[in-house]
């Protein structure tokens, strides 16, 4: 819930039409996609002047959200995104709680600018760059906390199908489909009256499931082939290397996903994935685990990463090999059982 003061501000921010950025975190995911556009078309609504500006591009089974096709990118039109953010009066940041999580050339343009900001975000320890911070990790998502938002600001009436659609979506993929811990009975009163609201909740999971290509099921099928378990430590981990990426086609958004099959191990409760980016020149990673192992603290401890106690990522300068190597000294260290 937001305090009285902060309503206030935003009532009267939102009060007359206003030119409005809305930003995503960089390599946006169905909660980020989906929360800024919800957004987008509540706002839209209003009569603001909006666009949604994502630090790079999005994976396609996402590309299909209403609205999508409207997003900007910064990393590809740099002058034309910059030019309105400078001139934009009113900054949302959703999904994300630190301006480096959009890279550090989007962060340096947002650092310098004066215009009020609002973030809305579910994770741990928010930076304090925003004139309204609604930051709450008990939501498993950042659409059902926008939910929430729209509903303070008595601005539920604006959630049509199209709003109400990208909402589910985020909702459906930060809680694993319903079954992450963070699922309450109030996510699935949200989601009811979404569902109320014309949501197809049929074609979404359709949408975001079943548009596997041939090359990524085989790029997944290697990505097992290289899964290690080690049962003393109740770890499972796997490594995609850029040449394997590129011997399956690779797309943005093809290893969604793969971290968790670790998981689906009996007696495992921590999962990694680590895939090199030469582009980058740094390895991503990914770690999901189960119970009460925080993944958050390990990710943000060992490598330069955050995230959720279940769910977070990271990444190395080292090689993928060192990478490796390193994460399975920690865990003989830390003694992880």
């Amino acid at each position: 819930m937001m305090q009285t003061n902060e309503k206030e501000l935003v009532q009267n921010l939102l009060s007359t039409p206003k030119k409005i950025a809305i930003i995503p975190h960089r390599n946006p995911d169905g909660d980020a996609l989906g929360s800024t556009l919800g957004l987008y078309h509540v706002l839209k609504q209003l009569n603001h002047e909006v666009k949604v500006i994502s630090p790079n591009d999005f994976p396609d089974f996402i590309a299909w959200l209403p609205g999508s096709e409207t997003v900007e990118i910064f990393e590809k039109d740099k002058e034309n995104t910059t030019d309105f953010l400078n001139t934009s009066e009113l900054i949302f940041t959703l999904d994300f709680n630190a301006l480096h999580r959009t890279g550090d050339l989007m962060a340096e343009t947002l650092g310098k600018i004066s215009a009020p900001f609002i973030m809305i975000d579910h994770h741990q320890m928010p930076d304090d760059y925003a004139q309204v911070t609604i930051s709450d990790v008990n939501f498993g998502s950042t659409c059902e906390l926008l939910y929430n938002f729209l509903t303070d600001l008595k601005l539920n009436h604006l959630i049509n199908k199209d709003v109400a659609t990208c909402l589910y979506t985020g909702i459906v993929t930060d809680s694993g489909s319903f079954k992450f811990q963070k699922t309450t009975g109030n996510t699935h009163r949200v989601v009811a009256d979404l569902i109320d609201k014309g949501v197809n909740n049929p074609m979404v999971h359709e949408s975001l499931f079943n548009t596997s290509s041939y090359s990524r099921l085989q790029l997944l099928g290697r990505a097992l082939e290289n899964l290690k378990v080690l049962p003393n430590h109740k770890t499972a981990f796997t490594t995609l290397s850029q040449k394997e990426l590129y011997e399956f086609n690779f797309q943005k958004g093809d290893t969604e996903g793969i971290v968790n099959y670790g998981l689906s191990i009996k007696n495992i409760d921590f999962a990694a994935i680590f895939i090199e980016n030469k582009d980058e020149g740094i390895i991503k990673i990914s770690f999901r685990s189960e119970g009460s192992f925080d993944v958050n603290e390990f990710a943000r401890k060992h490598f330069n990463g955050g995230g959720h106690i279940n769910a977070a990522g990271g990444k190395s300068l080292l090689s993928l090999n060192d990478t490796v190597n390193k994460f399975i000294d920690i865990l003989a260290l830390e003694n992880k059982q």
